[in-house]
């Protein structure tokens, strides 16, 4: 019978030479129009790395593309002076502290929300929902007088917590909305099996929705973490003495305008940081963005 068999196995087809040859014929213009796209995005990027790295003088004299003819002019001196600035290390500290202390919140009650609303019957869940998609569509800039007044009144102004939970607030509307439509299409029979053999929804959150959930919360994170990470105007609203680092950097380029050694360098730490994030979690990025597109 095997004999048999691998006699009448039809071989796979090869492609020729002339339709590969015709392959990579069509996709060469397409290929190099998007690495030259590529290439014209990263050159912001590598400039200001560049002119981190030079000292103030000569880059004022000429563009940071003489490094090129004069490599020796590069200096790590900018980054090791910038490092014992007290006002830059604390601001760093500050956007940790929003940043991490806001995602953490988000994705928290993001997910218990968007699991309640995906699989748990409770009265006025579709209305709630309407409620929460209708918040996705408040601007920012409308809530920040009022709660301006509010964070006077209790005392939460000028204080790290208090601009995290403000991005917190603006945050969870669009956190429930994904995290709810990745949720409602994972397989019923998996949480009804669950139920069955006796676990509580809290054991299904924690055993089954949260692991079979983790793209989409992992893009949730790193939405939120970024958005919070360069925010300026909820920080220059709220905040006093409580300064991240892009209000650090504001204030150097307002005080210190020609200062390009401190500007650059904290500029180019401020990018870094929230790329090495996209970075570790860009392999979750795409099925978090795809969350409840197919079911």
């Amino acid at each position: 019978m095997a004999a048999a068999a691998e006699a009448i196995r039809i071989p796979a087809p090869h492609d020729r030479v002339s339709a590969r040859i015709l392959r990579i014929a069509l996709k060469g213009p397409v290929n190099i129009v998007l690495a030259v796209i590529g290439l014209l995005w990263l050159v912001p990027t590598v400039g200001l790395f560049i002119t981190s790295i030079l000292p103030a003088s000569a880059d004022a004299s000429s563009g940071w593309w003489q490094i090129f003819s004069h490599p020796s002019l590069a200096t790590w001196s900018n980054y090791s002076a910038l490092f014992h600035n007290a006002g830059l290390v604390q601001s760093l500290k500050t956007t940790a502290y929003i940043a991490v202390g806001n995602t953490l919140l988000v994705v928290v009650l993001g997910s218990l929300a968007g699991y309640a609303f995906a699989w748990l019957e409770f009265p006025g869940r579709d209305w709630a929902f309407i409620g929460v998609i209708g918040l996705l569509v408040v601007p920012i800039q409308m809530a920040l007088i009022p709660m301006f007044r509010v964070y006077d009144a209790v005392g939460l102004f000028d204080t790290w917590y208090g601009i995290a939970l403000f991005h917190a607030a603006f945050g969870l509307p669009f956190a429930i909305f994904l995290l709810r439509n990745f949720f409602v299409g994972l397989p019923r029979d998996i949480l009804e099996s669950a139920r069955i053999d006796g676990a509580s929804e809290i054991r299904i959150f924690l055993k089954l929705i949260l692991p079979l959930g983790l793209p989409a919360i992992a893009s949730l994170s790193i939405f939120q973490f970024l958005w919070t990470w360069n925010d300026l105007l909820v920080a220059l609203t709220f905040g006093q003495n409580t300064t991240p680092i892009t209000v650090w950097i504001a204030g150097q380029l307002r005080e210190f305008g020609t200062s390009i050694d401190i500007i650059a360098p904290a500029s180019f730490i401020s990018l870094v940081i929230p790329l090495c994030v996209f970075l570790a979690f860009q392999r979750y990025f795409v099925q978090g963005l795809l969350a409840g597109s197919v079911k």
